[in-house]
């Protein structure tokens, strides 16, 4: 894959410092995602069945705080950590989360990879729709290290994301079904602009690549809790 004409971390975050808004709907989630509602439960039930004591969280590409909020439906309280690349989705998260949550909130600007944090402090950990935009091997397995290092033991990371296919077939198959409901969702205007903004600025790997590299970087347990076309929900304990 060729990856010097992607989005370069500005552009990804100017285009989210714009658009605040449709990420702060914790009904719908982002509707260009396939299964988004089900998919932010999976994943907050999941790290709330698995990680025995919830008292500090990381929420990577935190976004509007969907995420956390919907983990604070079933943990009433737990300091959080919120990253993002644009300041105007920290500051909405910041500003919904401290409605409901009693924990501390700190919020952190800037790349994930580039941002000191505490080793083994996270109870769970949460990215959704954010590993997406890393690009290279090392680039993964970098950041997949790093969460792994950043878990505390017995702690939990769990992932909701686009993905591709290992077999050309599969990937050609399963993007013609999410064009189709994109197209069902909005015409074909919106699908030829989210497959735009996705070619520009994406650079999605298979599920299996991903739970394949959980356990490469030390994760003792993986579990894929849900994957429909082009989009997957899966997790991993420490």
């Amino acid at each position: 894959m060729q990856f010097q004409n992607k989005s370069t971390i500005e552009e990804i975050k100017d285009r989210f410092d714009n658009d605040v808004e449709r990420f702060s709907n914790i009904e719908t989630g982002q509707t260009a995602t396939i299964d988004a509602p089900l998919a932010m439960e999976l994943i907050t039930k999941a790290a709330f069945a698995s990680t025995k004591n919830i008292n500090r969280v990381l929420d990577i590409g935190c976004g509007a705080g969907n995420n956390t909020i919907k983990l604070l439906q079933y943990v009433s309280s737990f300091d959080c950590d919120l990253i993002d690349l644009s300041l105007p989705m920290l500051e909405k998260a910041k500003e919904r989360i401290s409605e409901i949550n009693k924990g501390n909130i700190n919020i952190h600007h800037g790349d994930f990879r580039n941002i000191n944090l505490p080793e083994e402090s996270y109870d769970v950990i949460l990215a959704a729709a954010v590993l997406h935009h890393l690009r290279d091997d090392k680039d993964w397995e970098t950041a997949f290290g790093k969460i792994f290092n950043l878990t505390a033991p017995g702690g939990s990371v769990w992932i909701t994301d686009l993905v591709s296919h290992e077999s050309d077939s599969i990937q050609s198959l399963m993007w013609s079904r999410y064009g189709d409901y994109l197209t069902n969702l909005g015409g074909e205007a919106y699908r030829d602009n989210v497959y735009n903004y996705i070619e520009k600025e994406d650079s999605p790997r298979p599920v299996t690549y991903q739970i394949d590299l959980l356990k490469k970087v030390g994760f003792k347990h993986v579990e894929l809790l849900h994957k429909n076309s082009c989009f997957a929900a899966f997790g991993a304990i420490k």
